[in-house]
């Protein structure tokens, strides 16, 4: 390969100093002095390397970029759509989310779903969905790898990874405050501080807070200003030492804690017949009998990772880390109020209440990973390890009754329902990679992963608010699962001019079985759910095998950035989930086949020193491929467009695409500045999503779906040209787009709906 794609000193300095998320330098995404793009240096391979070099689809968000996407309060969200084949949702808001990457994901609800995408945050997969909540803040930068990267990333990769790198401590005193306030009163603060103590010790200490009032009233309940509201804090602290030449160490610490609201669910706000919201939809306003809504966050946790150099040419790498949370969040699930067996109920109809809450009182994750590479051998390089996971985790489930209040039940007073599951999972895996320069102009790479995992599940049933449906007390009743899979990849570079290469890329992922405890509102329905204890159930091991062509190119004399990725493949056993339906389960399913293909670009030009361009597009087709696949359509009010299945009240789902897979997913940003005086600018920064239809559910209905999202965001502001100072007026979702993003299908029409329109003005001083 030549220099163009090579690791040079330049950009060894700039993984060091990172392009840092609320400390960036405009210009840093831009020019370098030679007047080219400057290089962008990923670890998408557990080692530094040129984005360039890299044979995957792969797309960094980092600098200015993350700086305004993550802005006004936004939690992890805020990357869907703005990344090629990459989708965010939420049915629990800020503390759960659920990515999608070329479509593949997992809309269950329940806190211990397992899902394809893994999201590695300094160096640890995070594979609780709590836990993959934690908030975005002193980031160096996001890598968003897509398609399967099992054989060198913890655990459940079948569909890509996202890979998040906090700020590090330097060898240089630096630190920046960033405050911002706005609409709904709401206050976005961010800062950190850091450099060394002594000649072999640096520190950093990183805070966010954020805040917003309650804006939506409860009508029904006469209570103004009721719910959306939040607050929450996070902290970062990490210790770097270099007791010698040979040896690293990075000891991080971080916390979080959220009090807000849980997701507010709007009853009947679906169009009947053609989807969409209701005419005169109010997002402000909600009718519901239920207003204890309360959602609770605590989290904290501890990495160490190790580093001592063998010797010249050799790296021993060992990272340990400890992850614990409990959490507790409590809604109005019909999302109004009444029932039709009652007097009055609305807005529309409510077959009956639902007012329910879960509960994490605990959950502890331990992860372990030794691993030894070599450094720059030459024709040949390569890394070999193991790693360890151990979770173990407890969740309580509620059900409530406002409209008929109770008195003690085996779980506490005021619940009509309540249920248990605990589960203890244990994996490990042994892994290898190496890269073989067959030529100067040719790369062969290899990698492969055995993993072994465990899981063991104990549910139980105290009482149920459904007992006159023969849902009794269910005694604790245990499942497990234990299964080995091999995942592995090879892939070949090759350079065909100066500035582009072209590679080719296969490779085989897998997600380790399931288990599905969902027992509180479960009995036993026979047909396709029949087997296991009622509310429990099991999806076998999904396996997926992914082929991968792209090009990967500087243009336009080097200040311009094109990468094109096209992709197929073939998915064996895929885990699904049957959520809610009429059936009100939560059951565990696995597909026979599953197919897709796509296209993914990325672009960044420079097109002059003051205007900076990026623009990203993704084509996905997904297909479900088995024929007797059945499940249970929604509970009331919808159009089903699938065929009857063989079971009374089933639908048949071949042939569906999956769940949140739009087709097209489009984004861009664009940066213009022109000098203010003789150290500064005034500059513009806007941005823009669009993701195409989605369906909410594995079956097809005229109402749960939605056909188009687009959001925009503008900053406009002045900078200093040294980087200490900005100051900036900003609106996210400038277009007041209002879409709904998901439903619930077990009672009536009930959906949520996208973030409103917010501006405010910012402030960060660096120094």
């Amino acid at each position: 390969m030549t220099s163009r794609f090579l690791l040079g000193a330049s950009a060894i300095a700039l993984l060091a100093g990172g392009l840092t998320n609320g400390t960036a330098n405009a210009q840093d995404t831009m020019l370098d002095e030679s007047g080219m793009l400057e290089e962008v240096i990923v670890t998408a391979q557990k080692r530094a390397q040129n984005i360039q070099d890299v044979p995957v689809s792969i797309t960094n968000v980092s600098g200015e970029r993350l700086d305004v996407a993550s802005s006004a309060g936004m939690d992890i969200r805020f990357l869907s759509a703005r990344v090629p084949s990459l989708m965010v949702e939420s049915s629990f808001g800020r503390t759960f989310p659920r990515f999608y990457i070329r479509g593949l994901g997992n809309t269950d609800f329940d806190l211990n779903a397992s899902q394809p995408v893994s999201l590695v945050y300094d160096d640890v997969v995070l594979e609780n969905p709590i836990l993959k909540g934690f908030p975005v803040f002193d980031v160096d930068r996001i890598e968003v790898l897509r398609g399967p990267q099992g054989t060198l990333f913890g655990r459940n990769t079948p569909a890509g990874i996202i890979k998040f790198e906090s700020r590090k401590p330097g060898d240089e005193f630096d630190g920046y405050a960033s405050l911002s306030a706005g609409k709904y009163n709401n206050v976005d603060f961010e800062g950190a501080v850091g450099g060394p103590m002594s000649d072999t010790v640096s520190v950093r200490a990183s805070v966010m807070w954020q805040r917003r009032d309650d804006y939506v009233d409860n009508v029904h309940a006469n209570i103004a200003d009721a719910l959306e509201g939040y607050d929450e804090k996070a902290a970062r602290f990490q210790v770097a030492i270099t007791p010698n030449e040979r040896t690293r160490i990075n000891l991080n610490m971080h916390a979080r804690e959220l009090d807000g609201t849980a997701r507010v669910f709007r009853a009947n706000i679906i169009k009947a017949g053609g989807g969409g919201l209701i005419d005169g939809f109010d997002r402000k306003k909600v009718w519901h009998d239920a207003t204890n809504n309360v959602q609770e966050v605590s989290a904290k946790g501890a990495v160490g990772k190790f580093e001592y150099d063998l010797s010249d040419t050799h790296t021993a790498t060992l990272i340990a880390s400890y992850e614990n949370v409990n959490m507790f969040s409590r809604g109005d699930i019909d999302g109004g109020y009444g029932a039709s067996f009652l007097p009055s109920f609305g807005p529309g109809p409510i077959a009956f209440s639902a007012e329910s809450a879960d509960a994490i009182p605990h959950l502890d994750q331990f992860t372990v990973e030794a691993r030894i590479a070599s450094n720059d051998l030459g024709t040949v390089d390569y890394q070999f390890g193991a790693f360890y996971f151990k979770e173990d985790m407890r969740i309580e489930s509620y059900s409530y009754d406002t409209l008929f209040p109770v008195g003690a039940v085996p779980c506490g007073s005021g619940q009509n329902g309540c249920g248990w599951q605990e589960q203890d999972t244990k994996a490990y895996a042994f892994f290898g990679s190496a890269d073989v320069e067959v030529s100067d102009a040719t790369t062969l790479e290899a990698g492969i992963r055995v993993s072994n995992d465990k899981k063991n599940m104990t549910a139980a049933r105290q009482a149920s608010n459904l007992a006159f449906l023969g849902i009794v007390p269910l005694a604790p009743t245990s499942v497990s699962t234990d299964d080995s899979e091999v995942a592995w990849n090879i892939s070949l570079t090759s350079e065909i001019s100066e500035d582009s290469n072209v590679y080719t890329r296969i490779a085989r992922g897998f997600r380790a079985p399931s288990i599905q405890g969902r027992v509180l509102f479960a009995f036993d329905l026979g047909g396709p759910y029949e087997g296991l204890p009622p509310g429990l159930s099991v999806a076998d091991t999904e396996t997926i095998t992914s082929y991968e062509v792209g090009m990967k190119s500087n243009i336009a004399d080097g200040k311009g950035r094109l990468n094109l990725a096209a992709y197929y493949f073939n998915m064996n056993d895929q885990q699904l989930t049957a959520v809610g339906g009429s059936f009100n389960v939560n059951t565990l399913l696995n597909a026979d086949k599953t197919t897709g293909y796509g296209l993914e670009m990325d672009l960044e030009y420079a097109a002059s020193e003051n205007l900076f361009v990026t623009a990203g597009m993704s084509y996905n087709y997904t297909k479900i491929k088995d024929d007797t696949l059945a499940i249970a359509p929604c509970g009331g009010g919808c159009t089903v467009l699938d065929p009857a299945g063989p079971v009374a009240g089933t639908v048949l789902i071949g042939g569906n695409s999956l769940p949140h897979a739009p087709r097209w997913i489009a984004n861009m940003t664009a940066r213009y500045s022109v000098p203010y005086g003789d150290s500064g600018e005034v500059f513009m920064f806007t941005d823009w999503a669009y993701r195409s239809k989605i369906n909410f559910f594995l079956y097809e209905s005229a109402e749960f779906q939605d056909g188009g999202l687009l959001e925009g965001g503008l900053r406009i502001g002045y900078a200093r040209n040294d980087g200490t100072m900005e100051v900036a007026g900003f609106v996210r979702n400038i277009l007041g787009d209002t879409s709904l993003t998901g439903g619930i299908d077990f009672n009536n029409l009930t959906g949520f709906v996208n973030e409103p329109r917010v501006w405010g003005v910012e402030l960060t001083r660096r120094f």
